[in-house]
């Protein structure tokens, strides 16, 4: 099969693997356009591979982020990218704004809109314009029929409500909300991503690990951020999607083979054919 990330222009015969065909983690959050992994973005990915990760979804929270996100994916079979005005950038949500992401989510690289969502904690912008921002983005993922990744944080009440109005498969991304939350994502049949915050001591919501169904699970490093245990505090990447797997089969009491094969299952069904094409072997001339 395919190696996740051949080297630029490598051929068939160079991006050879010995993984068993459909196997693989999918990293479905990652900011792999930061300027955090400028100096060895090539090392990073050459770790990820060799680390067993197929796929990497590479994420927009602004425009230009979301133009660096599409022109990653280009370069690899094994990187798709999304596209989307986190809440910290709504204040500055126009009709410009708008269609430049109604012209991206069309391209075939783009898998799904995000990151959008609600954050009320730091509250970069004002929570009227978040709102308005998501709103009119909840819109533009329906009328693309892609997915949204979904930023949600300490906005349980309003982004409940919210979802509501999505009109296709949702993200609840890094998820670590209430109750009511969870429990409006169970209502959309929303797919839940868990981060390396599941390995932190600090991290008291197993009973959300447990209780999300398992075709709705999907693991991710929001990477450079949020490393998980024994990474914590360093850069986060890729490779290190491993270890989220690994904490999410052990909470729930299953092997790493059936979370892997879960996982990924699940980001072939929410994401397409690009994640598809990544996890299964190269067709023979």
């Amino acid at each position: 099969m395919l190696a996740p990330f051949p080297p630029r222009g490598a051929g068939v015969a160079e991006a050879s693997s010995t993984r068993p065909a459909g196997t693989g983690l999918v990293d479905a959050h990652c900011h792999l356009g930061d300027p955090a992994f400028d100096p060895d973005r090539e090392a990073v990915l050459d770790r990820a591979r060799d680390a067993g990760v197929t796929h990497v979804v590479v994420i927009g929270g602004t425009l230009a982020e979301s133009d660096r996100a599409v022109a990653l994916a280009r370069t690899r079979p094994g990187l798709s990218a999304t596209v989307g005005v986190h809440p910290h950038e709504a204040r500055g949500w126009s009709v410009d704004a708008a269609a430049r992401l109604r012209d991206l989510l069309a391209l075939p690289e783009v898998v799904a809109l995000g990151e959008t969502g609600l954050d009320y904690h730091y509250d970069h912008s004002p929570r009227d314009d978040q709102r308005r921002a998501f709103e009119a983005q909840l819109g533009l993922a329906a009328e693309a029929g892609k997915p949204v990744v979904v930023h949600a944080r300490d906005a349980d009440d309003d982004m409940a409500a919210m979802l509501g109005a999505a009109g296709g498969a949702v993200v609840l991304h890094s998820f670590s909300s209430g109750a009511k939350l969870f429990a409006a994502g169970m209502r959309i049949a929303a797919y839940f991503s868990f981060s390396g915050m599941i390995t932190f001591k600090n991290w008291t919501m197993n009973d959300r690990l447990t209780a999300c169904p398992p075709d709705r699970l999907l693991v991710e490093t929001d990477a450079p951020y949020l490393a998980p245990v024994p990474h914590r505090g360093k850069r986060n990447e890729p490779a290190f999607v491993r270890h989220v797997a690994e904490a999410l089969a052990r909470a729930r009491g299953e092997s790493p083979e059936t979370l892997e094969r879960r996982t990924s299952d699940n980001a072939r069904r929410l994401f397409g054919a690009r994640v598809t094409a990544a996890l299964q072997p190269a067709s023979v001339a």
